[in-house]
């Protein structure tokens, strides 16, 4: 979800091979390394790190020039496609668009061996065979992030961050108590709350029909405890998105709960001396804590392409799934390897204290496994929607039950259609 630093960018590749004119009773002449283009949304800090990795894998393949472009809303795909997490829902009702990973690296004659790939990232990229359509390439999962500092000055043991929710609870009073204006606070609060609260301590979010079911007891106890929170000023919240982040980054907040993959950056600040832990689970919920959910960005692949295209499109999936590319995108940006290889070298090469996260996120998925078929997060429409909602709770304008009720209702209605054309496909 906070998809932040290198790869984050990874968005679209666009091939254009330039046209040469020759007579006819004359071979053309080579036309130089096949140009493709890479289309992302990056900011320009994160762009910027991202053509170091692009200028390492020209100079290893003359025979293919790599660009990155930035893409535009409404454009046709590019040969390669860097999706967020948030964008998901959006690339996957264009799925026709795109040839799927295992197409491209057949007809490239590349190897795929898909059951390298760690589990818990195939989901929604891949199809009931297990086929990839998409390579999933910045990962992370939520946990707990906590300023040592503010631990102490409150009393709390820096080397003992909460485990549950009302562990968490009595930390922010104490934190609060010391003088702390903003104890705890979360980035992506869809993605936190409801899609990874839910998975964590297994409660569902859609029921056996496909429909909407975020509004049970779990999820209802939870968003009321915020807003107790919200109310007492334990907690502080700072917008939809990874706001939260600089806050916490800033030393403003003591807790905050993000995407693992924010390690990398919390670890080039100097000034902040600061814990990793497991996103707090509720310890009255029978069978809880499960596992949490790996999300993040995939690369995608447009269909049309030519057959030198393909070729050199399947050149830069296998360079980035190699185990060297894995480690730097690790360090990087503190994204979970993609296969085991890759995860075993960085265990054994590169897992110091300021990769701690990395172990946490392992340990965090390494529950039931659990793989449920909607995630709120990766859909724009109802993400907006439960935001809206938890706004209103934070605001004292309902309370978390009519707020999730509201939710479910209004997101139900946004997926009925789908639902609807679904089963008519079904009965023909």
């Amino acid at each position: 979800m906070k998809l932040s630093i290198l790869f984050m960018a990874l968005g679209g590749l666009i091939l254009a091979a330039p046209a040469l004119s020759a007579p006819a009773h004359v071979p053309a002449a080579p036309s130089g390394p096949v140009e493709i283009e890479l289309s992302q949304k990056l900011d320009e800090e994160r762009a910027e790190r991202l053509e170091s990795l692009i200028e390492r894998f020209n100079s290893q393949h003359k025979d293919v020039h790599l660009k990155s472009v930035r893409r535009v809303d409404g454009d046709a795909p590019k040969q390669i496609n860097l999706v967020t997490s948030v964008e998901h829902a959006r690339f996957m009702a264009d799925k026709a668009k795109f040839k799927p990973l295992y197409d491209v690296m057949h007809e490239a004659k590349q190897p795929l061996d898909t059951r390298q790939l760690s589990p818990e990232l195939s989901h929604g990229l891949a199809d009931a065979k297990g086929n990839l359509f998409a390579l999933p390439v910045a990962y992370s999962t939520p946990v707990l992030y906590y300023n040592k500092a503010a631990f102490r000055k409150a009393g709390l043991n820096p080397e003992a961050p909460p485990k549950s929710w009302s562990e968490a609870q009595v930390a922010a009073g104490k934190l609060a108590d010391s003088g702390s204006r903003c104890p705890f606070t979360t980035s992506w609060p869809a993605w936190v709350f409801i899609d990874n609260m839910s998975a964590w301590n297994g409660a569902p979010v859609s029921d056996a029909k496909g429909q909407l079911a975020f509004n049970g007891l779990v999820q209802v106890k939870h968003i009321a405890m915020m807003a107790t929170w919200y109310k007492s000023k334990y907690f502080s919240y700072f917008g939809r998105r990874d706001e939260a982040d600089r806050r916490f980054a800033s030393g403003d907040c003591a807790m905050l709960t993000s995407s693992s993959s924010l390690n990398g950056s919390l670890t080039e600040n100097k000034s902040l001396d600061f814990g990793v832990s497991a996103m707090p689970y509720h310890d009255d919920v029978r069978g809880a804590p499960q596992n949490t959910l790996a999300d993040g960005a995939s690369l995608w692949f447009a269909n049309g392409m030519s057959s030198a295209e393909t070729k050199a499109v399947a050149k830069f999936v296998h360079y980035v799934m190699g185990p060297e590319i894995q480690i730097e995108l690790t360090l990087a940006g503190s994204f979970l390897p993609m296969t085991s290889v890759a995860r075993t070298a960085a265990e054994s090469k590169l897992l110091k204290a300021n990769l701690a996260g990395l172990k946490v996120a392992y340990s965090e998925l390494q529950g039931k496994a659990s793989s449920p078929p909607v995630r709120i997060a990766q859909d724009e429409k109802l993400r907006t929607i439960v935001e809206e909602e938890l706004e209103t709770v934070w605001a004292n304008k309902k309370p978390a039950k009519e707020a999730l009720d509201n939710a479910v209702t209004r997101g139900n209605a946004t997926i009925e259609p789908v639902v609807k054309v679904a089963k008519a496909k079904r009965g023909k």
